[in-house]
């Protein structure tokens, strides 16, 4: 029987070659008149005009993670600029064009969110005042006891989708003065362990991934915050046993499940890390496409990833609207490709060993968006 050090190695040749595609595919996404970069590529045959934010920003995490920002000539860079700073409205917000999209709370934070480290990224600033400064914060940010009550009003039938809604006020709570932050910490951080499953260490109702993601979700919260993550050890024992013993249907299933691995702090033992690898692999293995790129589901590339966490099978009382970015095909997308990536990176940070940036960097990129335009 191999080792596990010969099966790390071979689990990790296995995942490079799943993602030798993905920069070939992302150049494909570039869209030269806008300077962003579509979701998938029926996008421009659903009416989707201009690309949108999220899969911009996201474009320029899989840049960013494989270490090739720093090459971006300037004029792809100020274009790029430009893209986010033309989202920008006049209340301080970042919206797309689809109008459903400002109905969606959770995509409002998370467009303000990537659009201001997008713009960090590449060295500019947003043309308007933020919302804070512009009087443009949701009611439920008034006052601590206001944002208290807001907290138990979220349904976590769906533990994902409700955690997600959760941890966007995050967003928010950063823009307040540090004088009054830390009274909104204290009702979230309170709420939160009083609703904690003390055994298995999840957050909410739902399936196992499910609940795996909404605590992936709040995760995001107690890291921004700089607060360690309660009871990891339950956590960590309801992610391993899943992910290695379900297949995953979603590609965020297996983000959220290995980026709570990589993120403890705790010493995972060579055998355990074997055997996530291998798991790791064979769930990608089924979400790769054809075209390069990695699909949410196995069944295909979401329409609306917004409302993506809600399963046909399952239900929750306030769930948005669609907002389409693609045509839900057997291709990739951008939501799913980006996590991709960063897996890609967390099997390495979980495996301690370096990660192989020397071939990314061979791919030209640039190079190949320029002949695009051409």
């Amino acid at each position: 029987m191999a080792s596990y050090e010969s099966r790390v190695v071979w689990a990790l040749i296995e995942i490079e070659e799943l993602m030798e595609s993905v920069i070939y595919w992302l150049a494909q996404r570039y869209d030269s008149s806008s300077g962003g970069f579509f979701y998938a590529q029926s996008s421009e045959h659903v009416n989707v005009k201009i690309p949108d934010i999220e899969s911009t920003a996201q474009a320029l995490n899989i840049l960013e993670r494989y270490d090739l920002l720093s090459g971006m000539p300037d004029d792809v860079r100020q274009q790029l600029i430009g893209f986010f700073q033309m989202k920008q409205q006049d209340t301080g917000y970042f919206l797309d064009d689809n109008p459903m999209m400002a109905e969606d709370d959770v995509m409002v934070a998370r467009a303000l969110s990537y659009s201001l480290g997008a713009l960090k990224k590449l060295g500019g600033k947003p043309l308007h005042r933020l919302p804070n400064t512009a009087g443009a914060l949701p009611s439920y940010m008034k006052t601590p006891e206001a944002y208290g009550e807001w907290l138990r009003s979220v349904s976590l039938s769906n533990s994902w989708r409700g955690c997600d809604r959760l941890c966007v006020s995050g967003v928010y709570i950063k823009q307040l003065t540090e004088e009054k932050r830390p009274m909104y910490l204290h009702e979230a951080f309170s709420y939160f362990a009083s609703i904690q499953d003390p055994v298995t260490g999840l957050w909410g109702q739902g399936n196992d991934y499910v609940k795996i993601s909404g605590t992936f979700k709040l995760f995001t919260f107690y890291q921004q915050f700089q607060r360690q993550l309660p009871n990891e050890g339950a956590i960590y024992q309801s992610v391993m046993k899943t992910l290695t013993e379900k297949p995953a249907k979603d590609m965020c299933y297996v983000r959220n499940s290995v980026n709570l691995l990589a993120a403890m702090e705790r010493e995972i033992e060579l055998p355990d890390v074997t055997i996530v690898l291998e798991a790791i692999g064979l769930q990608l293995k089924r979400l790769k496409q054809k075209d390069g790129g990695f699909s949410r589901e196995i069944s295909g590339s979401l329409p609306a990833p917004n409302v993506g966490q809600v399963k046909k099978e399952e239900k929750y009382s306030e769930l948005p609207q669609p907002v389409i970015l693609g045509a839900g095909l057997m291709e990739g997308d951008m939501n799913a490709t980006t996590q991709a990536v960063l897996i890609h990176r967390l099997c390495y940070q979980l495996a301690k060993r370096p990660f192989p940036f020397a071939k990314m960097a061979g791919v030209p990129f640039y190079s190949l968006i320029k002949s695009k335009e051409a």
